[in-house]
């Protein structure tokens, strides 16, 4: 098999992170590159070369990737934050290889949480009611106000929150239902647009990270009718995550859309679920995937060390995986 060259993006996260493991673990011959908006990272030790990137909604960035496309001779692109999702789908005709990502209606629309509300209403897709905070008025018992774009979890505000101090353009107000999380991963094939299956899990979170996971099975008609709604009605392409709560009633009320391969990657894999590895199988050797076979399982996250011995400063340690260092 060909060797091929493939860019993950945002290594200094776990979602990109994970990607790279997964890689490595796919046995496939892969030189692996990664792209930071700074020099040193965690992720640095586990790829293969590194270049420095401005952040995605710069005026640089898609040409900054696709002068490490062409100077690289790289064959795919793996964005792992969304703001690149988006910025490499409405600019793809820019690159001169495939990246892995939604076209760009989906990539607009799932990037912004109030969009993706507005959305999910238009083709009656369930989703959390959502509101502008100039168009609130206390219409929840408990409500979350969080950032339309990106961020993760950082800068929710919980509960007693003045929307006068919150704007229309940064800003929409949710309706805060209690229950237990879950997580749904879904693959849609790139070659035929065919959703190949998918994965929930319960999880519990810290930071705005997934700390424990355990699959379920009973949600999976719901979320594959729900996944196949979205499907139908957008430009979904390969890995999507749904994010809902399941309320004491069982209800399931997505209140999150990833449009991109999402940071339970590096756990789903050992449970059936290569999302990863059958994006690197479709798009750089046009293989057909079979039908993953879910199995069940639990994960614990734990933290772990990369000590560079010796290291002094920061900018020596712009490296990769040649460089010294220990893993404790």
């Amino acid at each position: 098999m060909e060797k091929k060259t493939v860019v993950v993006t945002g290594i200094g996260g776990n979602v990109g992170q994970g990607i790279i493991r997964n890689l490595r673990n796919s046995g496939l011959p892969l030189h692996i590159i990664g792209t930071n908006v700074t020099d040193f990272s965690p992720g640095n030790h586990l790829v293969d070369s590194f270049f420095k990137v401005p952040f995605a909604y710069d005026e640089g960035y898609t040409q900054a990737i696709a002068e490490l496309v062409e100077q690289q001779n790289v064959d795919l692109v793996i964005p792992s934050t969304d703001y690149e999702v988006y910025y490499l789908s409405v600019n793809a005709a820019q690159l001169a290889c495939p990246a892995a990502t939604s076209g760009s209606v989906a990539a607009e629309a799932y990037l912004d949480k109030y969009l993706t509300f507005l959305h999910h209403q238009k083709f009656g897709i369930a989703f959390s009611e959502s509101y502008l905070p100039s168009l609130y008025t206390g219409q929840f018992e408990k409500a979350i106000a969080k950032p339309r774009k990106g961020r993760g979890s950082r800068g929710l505000l919980k509960l007693n929150f003045d929307t006068s101090l919150l704007t229309d353009e940064e800003y929409m107000v949710q309706e805060m239902h209690e229950g237990d999380e879950i997580t749904t991963a879904v693959y849609r094939s790139y070659l035929d647009g065919e959703i190949l299956g998918l994965i929930t899990m319960v999880r519990s979170l810290e930071n705005g990270a997934t700390t424990y996971s355990k699959v379920v099975k009973q949600y999976d008609e719901q979320m594959l009718f729900m996944a196949q709604k979205m499907a139908q009605n957008s430009d979904l392409r390969g890995s999507f995550n749904i994010q809902s709560i399941v309320t004491a009633s069982d209800d399931i009320i997505p209140f999150e859309v990833n449009c991109r391969i999402s940071g339970t990657n590096s756990i789903r894999t050992h449970f059936g679920f290569a999302d990863v590895e059958y994006t690197v199988r479709e798009l750089l050797y046009g293989q057909q995937i079979q039908a993953p076979k879910i199995t069940y399982g639990i994960a614990h996250r734990i933290l772990m060390d990369v000590i560079y011995p010796n290291a002094e400063h920061d900018n020596q340690l712009k490296g990769t995986s040649t460089d010294n260092f220990i893993l404790f």
